[in-house]
């Protein structure tokens, strides 16, 4: 007695959003890059804004410098140049000029003569002392000595370096050309300065130099300027690391516990609604899992029903042995004896036949796993098995013929050993009922055609067919209808329940029909497959 077992089937994955409108990469890994990039660009765009602003800052300063030293410029040389033809600078009444004109502040102004020696200094000539910071106080017991001829090294370098760039840029004007920019201070700073030739016509008596001594102020005032945008960026960060932490790892850790409870419980699935409706990475990731553990689940139900359906059917063929070995001490009758040590034979092959059946379907995911898909050509597979069965043919046996519609290769990815087992369980099963035909010359016919991106495979039998009601139910396991005449127990009806999920594993379908003459007559079975094309 065939039993059938109904699994349900497992819903397919649901479809990741389409995302071609996006740009490349993950989007928590765009999210990640944003939100760190988002405080350096802070930072950078501050330092870049404060930058322009200390630039500007100097250049209007330059600027004023210049425009004043001009003026101050053109004065001296009305006021202080005498001689001709050839003049000179009137070292007093440069001083002179030099101190009615030039306005105190944080600026200073020094007139050097042609020879590039001073003459006269703003700080000179209104008493203004330069000062300096004196070196800390040593505590009793430290080297105050050491640290006092440190400071005052160092306050010498500063004033070196001071004077070589100051001379450097009166020799530079000496020669007719202003000279504007920044350069060293005595105190380690830097100054502003802007150097102009004093000129007579053509000839340069010396120069003026003016500075301005609050580039350092400018510097400090950029810096104090920058702080709003630390603290930004730094919130920023912190933003970024609570937004990475909520959406990232918090829900990671809850994939995570969830997981551990469906090991800890047994549990059959995993769900977690909140996270699945999230459109990201961590979405799919949850319904990929939440897919998988129903999958499994649904595996797992599957195998339950299959060992069910292994103990009926081994139940059978092993109660009928038992029955014939208890009745076989009761006869005495060698006719009868005879008979029944040929069910006894025949209970013994429909029983290893069951056990073959059951341990290549056992071993078919695995086997299917094992295997990667390669890309092969079915014509020339469907032919080679054509000839085969032609070489192995016995007197009596139907012929199996193949034709192909397509005459170019039509190439799919599929695992061959596999795909062979389902062309062999098709066409064992179409020989079995072409050899109960009544017609002259019956056979099994192989036909191969190209249907869109389908390659379309056909095997015919000319047997009587299947019942109408039973196009479906021959795909279930353990199922098993045969005409009149066939051998009892010579099929363990598990050839087309593998055949299909072969099929089904590369992507395929797989079904059965009835071939019908003009007047509805049932001619014979066929069976279609269809893999999709990956030459089409």
């Amino acid at each position: 007695m065939a039993s059938v077992t109904v699994t349900a089937k497992p819903e397919p994955a649901r479809e990741p959003p389409d995302r071609r409108w996006r740009l490349p990469g993950s989007r928590l890994g765009r999210l990640i890059v944003a939100l760190n990039l988002l405080g350096l660009a802070i930072l950078i765009g501050g330092a870049l804004v404060l930058n322009e602003l200390r630039r500007g800052l100097i250049t209007a300063e330059i600027d004023s410098l210049n425009t004043q030293g001009k003026f101050i410029a053109n004065v001296i040389v009305q006021a202080a140049a005498s001689g001709d033809p050839e003049p000179a600078l009137d070292a007093e009444r440069a001083r002179e000029t030099l101190q009615l004109l030039f306005v105190q502040g944080s600026q200073r102004a020094r007139v050097f003569d042609n020879q590039g020696d001073l003459i006269a200094d703003s700080y000179v000539l209104n008493d203004r002392i330069e000062a300096h910071p004196l070196p800390p106080i040593a505590k009793p017991g430290q080297f105050s000595f050491h640290f006092s001829l440190l400071g005052a090294g160092k306050q010498q370098a500063n004033a070196a370096n001071a004077r070589a760039a100051l001379d450097a840029e009166v020799q530079e004007a000496l020669k007719g050309e202003p000279v504007a920019g920044l350069r060293p201070a005595q105190n380690g700073g830097r100054v502003v300065s802007v150097s102009i030739p004093i000129q007579n016509v053509q000839a340069v008596l010396g120069v003026l130099t003016l500075e301005s001594g609050d580039v350092d102020q400018i510097v400090a005032n950029q810096r104090r300027a920058l702080l709003p945008f630390i603290l930004i960026a730094v919130m920023v960060s912190l933003v970024s690391s609570f937004m990475l932490s909520r959406f990232i790892a918090q829900p990671v850790m809850r994939l995570a516990r969830a997981a551990d409870r469906v090991t800890a419980q047994r549990a059959r699935a995993i769900s977690l609604p909140d996270i699945a409706g999230r459109d990201d990475e961590l979405g799919d990731l949850t319904r990929s899992l939440e897919t998988m553990t129903q999958t499994l689940s649904e595996r797992m139900d599957a195998i339950e029903g299959f060992a069910a359906d292994v103990a009926h059917e081994i139940r059978n063929p092993l109660t009928s042995i038992r029955s014939a070995v208890e009745t076989l001490d009761l006869i005495s009758d060698a006719e009868a004896r005879l008979r029944l040590t040929n069910i006894l034979k025949q209970d013994v092959g429909r029983l290893d036949r069951l056990i073959t059946d059951i341990s290549n379907a056992s071993r078919l995911d695995a086997e299917l796993s094992r295997e990667a898909p390669r890309p092969l050509d079915l014509n020339k597979l469907l032919a080679e098995l054509a000839d085969l069965y032609a070489q192995a043919a016995k007197p009596g046996d139907p012929p199996v013929r193949f034709t192909s519609i397509e005459e170019a290769p039509i190439m799919i990815r599929v695992r061959e050993v596999p795909l062979s087992q389902v062309f062999r369980n098709l066409i064992d099963n179409a020989k079995s009922f072409t050899v109960l035909s009544t017609e002259p010359n019956p056979e099994v016919r192989l036909t191969l055609r190209r249907s869109g991106r389908q390659a379309v495979a056909t095997v015919e039998d000319d047997g009587p067919g299947l019942p109408a009601e039973n196009l479906e139910t021959v795909f279930q396991r353990f199922y098993t209808a045969r005409p009149r005449g066939a051998v009892f127990g010579g099929h363990s009806g598990l050839g087309l329940s593998i055949a299909r999920q072969i099929v089904e594993a590369h992507g395929g379908k797989i079904h059965a029909e009835n071939r019908t003459g003009p007047d509805g007559e049932v001619l014979g079975a066929r069976f279609v497959i269809s893999l999709p094309d990956i030459g089409a």
